[in-house]
């Protein structure tokens, strides 16, 4: 790895392997909007990584359940607690 500095910022150069599909798909979207693949694949990293935290933040919570440290509410417990029974 190595670091450059990109707008006062330090960002971090790397290198990915992508398959066809991926990278086919990458020059269509590079083709569409005019902006580098590097650029999409920045973007879909800095996007991305924070659909992968939401995952396993969610996996954290459902095993907690499945251990049974993680109270659960009916929707029904839940409507009274709120006030919001008929």
């Amino acid at each position: 790895m190595r670091y450059i500095r990109l707008n006062k910022e330090i960002a971090m150069v790397i290198t990915v392997e992508v398959d066809r599909d991926t990278d086919r798909r990458l020059d269509e979207l590079s083709a569409r909007t005019g902006r580098s693949k590097a650029e999409h694949a920045a973007e879909i990293l800095k996007y991305g990584i924070e659909d992968v935290q939401d995952y396993y933040r969610a996996d954290d919570v459902w095993q907690r359940v499945q251990r049974g440290e993680e109270k659960v509410y009916s929707s029904e417990e839940l409507r009274r607690d709120l006030g919001l029974e008929d």
